[in-house]
């Protein structure tokens, strides 16, 4: 997926219906995914297709979920939360 996408500005999570972050593919190999970071679940993106069903989300640990803030926000561990989300 593409981050210029247009539909990402209309795809919301299927939870709380607030908008998703689009996390880009790694060279570890992660695959794409959309990041919700108010309710810290992930929602992998296959063959291009979102999948947004509620049970096709994943809870992120703390760690991780700091890793993912990081990599939207392209700040250091020592930036400012997102707005709309909670700190521990």
């Amino acid at each position: 997926m593409n981050p210029d996408d247009p539909l990402l500005r209309i795809l919301a999570c299927p939870l709380d219906k607030g908008p998703l972050h689009l996390l880009e593919k790694e060279p570890e190999g992660t695959e794409d995914a959309l990041y919700n970071p108010r309710l810290r679940r992930r929602y992998p993106i296959v063959d291009g297709i979102p999948q947004l069903l509620p049970s096709s989300g994943e809870q992120v640990t703390d760690e991780e979920h700091e890793q993912l803030l990081r990599r939207i926000s392209g700040g250091s561990a020592g930036s400012a939360p997102l707005p709309g989300t909670m700190t521990p």
